[in-house]
This record gives structure tokens, sequence and C-alpha cells, in this order.
């Protein structure tokens, strides 16, 4: 995908990112989805970040919220994803996908089937190494590894409150899940 293919993809969305302030707008499946941002989504991020960063080299950088253009149907927004320092200093508002080594969503009450079964499928087919969804909503975070064209071949469910070990090609990341939170109006915990 060249730059312009890029900027193309990303002006499709970009041209509505005003109309929907306290949202994260993704085009997913041909459809523009805008989902409300709440604190506990803030703060999950916020905390995941401080985590992973302190433990990455110098030459990957972490984003939050700019587009990942995958087709003409598909321009992701995640929570958080791993990319080259190099390719972050550009300070763009969106990227190749081949640039992510390590992506993580943060569940939503709108955004469950698109976290749970749409994005892992087109970040496995991209060859996206890792894949984390932080759910406040039931207590847990799920890792996938071992990409492939129909999915991740690998997954962990871990319940807030166990460590997380993720071993990726940045090296091996601990999530401290302990600190993460939870929704209080969430029914089902794992």
């Amino acid at each position: 995908m060249t730059v312009s293919d890029l900027d193309r993809l990303h002006s499709q969305l970009s041209k509505l990112e005003d109309m929907f302030p306290g949202y994260l707008t993704e085009i997913v499946e041909g459809s523009i989805v805008a989902s409300p941002v709440r604190p506990l989504h803030g703060r999950t991020i916020q905390r995941l970040w401080a985590m992973v960063e302190d433990q990455l080299s110098s030459e990957w950088a972490l984003v939050s919220g700019v587009a990942f253009p995958f087709d003409d149907a598909n321009e992701f927004c995640p929570d958080l994803a791993v990319i080259p320092a190099e390719a972050e200093a550009e300070n763009r508002s969106a990227y190749p996908f081949d640039l992510i080594e390590l992506v993580a969503e943060v569940v939503s009450p709108e955004s469950v089937r698109r976290d749970y079964e749409v994005k892992p499928r087109w970040y496995a087919s991209r060859g996206i190494a890792n894949y984390l969804i932080l759910d406040p909503l039931k207590g847990h975070c799920v890792a996938m590894w071992n990409p492939g064209a129909d999915g991740y071949r690998g997954h962990d469910i871990i319940p807030y409150g166990t460590d997380l070990t993720v071993d990726s090609p940045l090296g091996k990341l601990t999530i401290a899940t302990a600190g993460l939170p939870t929704d209080p109006k969430a029914r089902d915990r794992s």
C-alpha cells in the first residue's frame, strides 16, 4: 500500500472525526462505527500503556487511536499498538497496518463482537504477532498469538489479578492485570 493509498483511505474517516466528539470512530466491515469513550476505557489504556512502554526498547513506540487502514472496508483505530519508533516519530494520523508488532483493544459494551470476532481475524490474517483483548466487563485479558490466515491459533484467558506474560517479537512483556479497572456494572466476571 502506498502513502497516497493510505491517505485516500484515511480521508474517508478523517472527514467525520470532528462530527463525533467523545467517540472513537472506525470503519469496520464497510460501516462507520462510533463508540463512546468512557473513563474506564481511558484508564485501562493509560495503565496498559505505562506497563508496556517501560518494557520496550527505544526502537519501538506506542500509538493509540490512530488509523490503520486494512482495506476500503476496514480502518481500525486500535486502543494500543506497538510500531517502530521511527514511524511513530512521523506523527501521522494513519499508518500502514504492517508496522504493528503488538495490538491491544479494550472491550466496551458496544465493541464486544468487533474486539472478539472481527479484529482478531484481520489482525491475524495480516501477520500481527500478538493481539491482547482487555475486557473490563468480564475482568479478564485474552492473549492471542500464532497468527494465520483464519485467525490466531493460540490464546490464553487470564483473569484480572494474575500477571500475563506475552512472549512477543518485542521480547517478553509482563502485564500486571491486578491494577486494571473493571466495570462496576459488569455481571459476568471470569
